[in-house]
C-alpha cells in the first residue's frame, strides 16, 4: 500500500487548458475515480512527483487508470495512525487528497515506476468499493479565496525574503529550481511547492491540503519555512565555529612543522627532543586531567618545547611531567559493596578483632547510601604482632582497592612526605605521591606503618606534616612541595599503626579515630595457631597436610614456655622452626609423615626459654600479687614489703619510676593515717622501717596501677596477715582511700589468668572494660 515518493518535485504554473478545466469542474457534479494510498506523504496540486507501485490494490488501481482515456487517479494519504504494512482501507485514508494525471509510466521488477502531476484538489463524498481496488465518488474544490489581500501579500513576500535567506545557505541547489522558486508569482503554489519539498510531517502537509483560504495555507507554509531557515542558520554557525577551529589547529600544525625545519637546519633537533615534546603533547591531550592541572603542565610542555635537549632545565621538565601525568587525578577503585562478602574475607584473614570489623563494614555501609562520603582515618594501636599490618591488607582486600604501605619508622625528614621543591637538584615528590602513582588509582588503602616512631631535627617534624594530610578538611586540596599542585587525598583510606599512643603528639592523634587492638588469649593464640600459622608455615616449607600435623597441647607449650608476646608472630616463627625440622626428616627419608606432641618440643627446639610468672602456692606475710601493663601485653609481679626493727622511713627498690614511688608513699601514708581501722598498732611505723621491693630489678617499672597492691603488701606486713594467694590486684589509690581507674585492663586480666590466677580486684569503674575480656575467660573469672 505505501507508496514512497522521491522528494523532487518543481512548480509549474497551470496551463490554459487547466486553468479552463478548474473552471469547468468548479461547478461538476462528482464522479467515480480510482484511489491510489499515499504512505509518509502529501501531493500537492502543481506539482511533478516520482512514485513506485507495489501493492496489489495499488496496481489494479494504476492499470484501471491506463485502461482510460483522461489518465487521472485520485492520490488520499494515509493517516499517520494507521500506518501500516497492510493494504489500507477506507477508513485509513484522509477525506481531502489530490486529482492526479499519470505523465509516465514504466514497469520494473520491484512494480511499476510513474511521474504524475498533481491537478486539483479533491473531497471523497462517498466509497463505491474496496476491490480489486479502492474506488470513490469524488468531488473537486474550489481553489483557496484570498480573504485579507494585505496579510497574504505580506506573507508571500516574507516567504520570498525567507527563501532568498535559505537558498544563500545552500549553494547545492541546482540553478534550475533557484529559478523556478524565485519566479513564482502564485502565492498558493508557492506555498504547495514548498510543502512538496520541506520536511513539514504528515500532520502539517495535510493541514495545507485540505486548507480553504489562501491565507491559512500561507501562514502553516510560513511557520515552517521560518523553523526551516532557523535551523539552517544554526548549522551554518556550527559548521563556521567548528571549521575556525580547524583551521587554527592547522595553523599550528604548520607553524609546528616550519619550527621544526627550522630548528633541524639550525641543527638543534639531533637529539629528538621534539620528537619526545610531540609525544608528551600527545600524551597531554589524552590524559584526564583536572582543569587547573592541565593548564600548568601545558605551560610546562611549551616551556619544554623551546630547551635543547642539553639544558638542564629540560629534564628536570620531563620528568615533572611524567609525574603529572601518570599520578591517578580521576582514576578511581569501585568499592565492593558486598556487606557479606567483606565479612567473610575478613573473617577468613583474621581471626577475632570483632571492633575492627564491625568499624569496616559501618564504613562500607556508608558509602553504599552515600557514595560521595570521605573516607575514615584509622589508628590501630596495640603490641608487635597483634596483626595490625596484615589487617590492612585484608581491609584492602574486603574493599576491594589498592594497597599501598609506608614505613614511618625512624624518618626525620617532612621533605620524606611533601617532597622537595624542584629548586633542589635530585627533587622527587613526597612518599604520599610516590604512593598513589604507585597505586594508580586516588582511593587506595594506605597504611602509615609505625606512626608512632616518627623523628624530628632540624630538617622538620614529619608529624607536622601529617596534621593536613590526615585531616578530612584539608587533604582535599594537598600540595606536594614538587608538584604543587593540589591533589585530593579526601577519598584515600589512611590506616596508621602504632604500638604506643603516648610518643603520637596530640593535635595528630586529634585526627585519628584509635582502635585498641589487645593481646591474644592462650584460647586465642591456640586457634590462631590452628587456623592460620600451623597451614601457612606447612604450605612455606613445602609440606603437605598430611605429612606434618601438631596437637593443641604442643602449640599451647610453644606459645607459653618458647615465646613471650601479646600477638602472634614469635610463635609463628616457632612454629615454622618446628615445620622446618619436620621437612628435614621427610626430605632425608627419616618419615613420610610427622606428628608433633609435647613430648617433641624439647628435643625438636631445646630447653623452654620463658619461665612465666605462675601464681604462688602460699603467700608470705607481706607479698601481695599485682598486675602490670607492658608492651608485650601483661605480666603479673609480686611485691614484697618487709618490717626492719630500730629503722625507720620507707626503702624502695626494683627500679621504680617517680610515680610507682609516690604511689608506695600514699600507701604507707593512708595505712598510718588509718592504723585503727586496720587494727594496726601505731607505733609500728615509728618503731620500726620498711622496705618495699618489686621484682626483676633490672626492668624499670612506673605506672599509678600498682597502688592498691603496694597499700596490700604494706597492710599484710603490718598486721601480719596474709594475702590470699589466688587473687591480683590493680588500681590506683589515693590518700583518702579511693581506688582510681586504670588502663591495659585486657592485657593485665589475661596475663594473670595464664598465670594461674583466677580471683581479680578492679576499681568499679574499669568494670566496663571486662567486655573486652574473651568470655571463655571471663567465664573462669571471679572479679571483685
Amino acid at each position: 500500500m505505501t507508496e514512497n515518493p522521491n522528494n523532487e518535485s518543481s512548480p509549474e504554473e497551470p496551463s490554459q487548458a487547466q486553468q479552463k478545466t478548474q473552471e469547468d469542474e468548479q461547478t461538476a457534479q462528482p464522479f467515480e475515480i480510482a484511489v491510489l494510498p499515499l504512505q509518509n506523504t502529501t501531493l500537492f496540486p502543481g506539482t511533478f512527483v516520482p512514485l513506485t507501485v507495489g501493492r496489489k490494490r495499488s496496481i489494479a488501481a494504476v492499470e484501471a487508470t491506463l485502461a482510460t482515456e483522461e489518465k487521472l487517479i485520485a492520490c488520499f494519504s494515509v493517516r499517520p495512525d494507521k500506518s501500516s504494512d497492510a493494504e489500507a482501507i477506507a477508513s485509513d485514508l484522509n477525506d481531502v487528497g489530490t486529482l492526479v494525471m499519470v505523465k509516465r509510466m514504466m514497469r520494473n521488477e520491484e512494480g511499476i515506476q510513474l511521474i504524475v502531476q498533481g491537478t486539483e484538489r479533491v473531497r471523497i463524498v462517498r466509497w463505491i468499493h474496496e476491490e480489486p481496488y479502492l474506488r470513490v465518488r469524488v468531488r473537486i474544490l474550489p481553489a483557496p479565496v484570498v480573504i485579507s489581500a494585505e496579510e497574504t501579500e505580506a506573507l508571500h513576500l516574507n516567504m520570498q525574503s525567507l527563501i532568498q535567506q535559505a537558498l544563500a545557505m545552500l549553494p547545492q541547489v541546482p540553478p534550475e529550481v533557484r529559478t523556478a522558486v524565485l519566479s513564482a508569482n502564485d502565492p498558493v503554489q508557492l506555498a504547495y511547492f514548498l510543502g512538496s519539498i520541506l520536511d513539514l510531517g504528515e500532520e502539517q502537509e495535510q493541514q495545507m491540503l485540505a486548507a480553504d483560504t489562501t491565507d491559512e495555507l500561507l501562514r502553516l507554509a510560513y511557520a515552517r519555512l521560518a523553523r526551516e531557515v532557523e535551523i539552517l542558520q544554526l548549522r551554518s554557525r556550527i559548521a563556521n565555529e567548528a571549521q575556525t577551529e580547524m583551521n587554527k589547529a592547522q595553523r599550528d600544525y604548520i607553524l609546528r612543522q616550519q619550527m621544526k625545519a627550522i630548528q633541524k637546519e639550525l641543527g638543534e633537533d639531533e637529539g629528538g627532543e621534539k620528537a619526545e615534546a610531540e609525544m608528551m603533547r600527545e600524551r597531554l591531550e589524552t590524559a584526564d586531567l583536572p582543569e587547573d592541572v592541565r593548564k600548568e603542565a601545558d605551560r610546562e610542555l611549551k616551556r619544554m618545547e623551546k630547551l635543547p635537549q642539553a639544558a638542564p632545565d629540560y629534564h628536570v621538565i620531563r620528568t615533572y611531567l611524567e609525574y603529572v601525568l601518570e599520578l591517578p587525578w580521576k582514576k578511581a577503585t569501585e568499592d565492593k559493596l558486598d556487606l557479606a562478602e567483606a565479612r567473610r574475607i575478613l573473617d577468613e584473614d583474621h581471626y577475632g578483632l570483632e571492633d575492627i570489623k564491625e568499624r569496616i563494614l559501618e564504613f562500607l555501609a556508608v558509602i553504599k547510601l552515600r557514595p560521595d562520603t570521605k573516607s575514615p582515618i584509622l589508628c590501630f594501636v596495640g603490641p608487635p604482632g597483634v596483626g595490625k599490618t596484615s589487617l590492612g591488607r585484608s581491609i584492602a582486600r574486603s574493599l576491594g582497592r589498592e594497597f599501598e604501605r609506608l614505613s614511618l619508622g625512624g624518618v626525620r625528614d617532612e621533605a620524606e612526605l611533601r617532597g622537595h621543591r624542584r629548586t633542589y637538584v635530585g627533587a622527587m615528590p613526597g612518599r604520599i605521591i610516590q604512593s598513589l602513582r604507585r597505586a594508580g588509582v586516588n582511593n587506595p588503602v594506605m597504611m602509615l606503618d609505625e606512626i608512632d616512631k616518627l623523628g624530628a631535627d632540624f630538617r622538620g617534624d614529619p608529624a607536622a606534616a601529617l596534621l593536613e594530610i590526615l585531616d578530612p578538611q584539608q587533604n582535599n586540596s594537598f600540595r606536594d612541595h614538587y608538584l604543587d599542585l593540589p591533589f585530593d587525598l579526601s577519598k584515600v583510606f589512611f590506616i596508621a599503626t602504632a604500638n604506643q599512643l603516648a610518643p603520637i603528639p596530640p593535635p595528630l592523634r586529634d585526627r585519628m579515630e584509635i582502635i585498641q587492638l589487645a593481646g591474644y588469649s592462650d584460647q586465642e593464640k591456640l586457634r590462631i595457631a590452628r587456623q592460620y600459622l600451623v597451614p601457612r608455615q606447612t604450605q612455606e616449607n613445602g609440606l603437605s597436610e598430611d605429612q606434618f600435623e601438631i596437637t593443641d597441647d604442643a602449640i599451647a607449650l610453644l606459645a607459653a614456655r618458647y615465646s613471650r608476646e601479646a600477638g602472634v608472630r614469635q610463635l609463628e616463627r616457632i612454629i615454622g622452626s618446628v615445620v622446618r625440622k619436620a621437612a628435614l626428616r621427610i626430605a632425608q627419608g627419616q618419615a613420610e609423615k610427622v606428628s608433633v606432641d609435647t613430648s617433641d618440643i624439647k628435643e625438636l627446639l631445646g630447653a623452654p626459654k620463658f619461665y612465666p610468672e605462675e601464681a604462688r602456692a602460699e603467700l608470705t606475710v607481706g607479698v601481695a600479687t599485682g598486675m602490670a601493663w607492658t608492651e608485650m601485653g601483661g605480666e603479673i609481679l609480686f611485691i614484697e614489703a618487709t618490717l626492719l626493727p630500730g629503722g625507720s622511713g620507707l626503702t624502695i627498690t626494683g627500679q621504680l619510676g617517680e610515680v610507682m614511688q609516690e604511689s608506695a608513699r600514699a600507701a604507707r601514708s593512708y595505712l598510718w593515717a588509718h592504723a585503727a581501722e586496720f587494727g594496726i598498732n601505731p607505733d609500728v611505723f615509728k618503731n620500726y622501717g620498711v622496705h618495699l621491693h618489686v621484682p626483676a630489678g633490672a626492668i624499670p617499672k612506673d605506672g599509678p596501677s600498682a597502688g592498691v597492691t603496694m597499700a596490700s603488701a604494706l597492710a599484710s606486713v603490718y598486721t601480719g596477715r596474709r594475702v590470699q594467694p589466688n587473687t591480683s590486684m590493680t588500681g590506683e589509690i589515693t590518700l583518702s582511700g579511693l581506688v582510681f581507674p586504670v588502663g591495659g585492663i585486657k592485657e593485665k586480666v589475661l596475663a594473670a589468668y595464664r598465670a594461674g590466677i583466677r580471683r581479680i580486684i578492679l576499681p568499679a569503674r574499669n568494670e566496663a572494660d571486662l567486655e573486652d575480656i574473651p568470655e571463655d575467660v571471663r567465664n573462669e573469672l571471679q572479679v571483685v
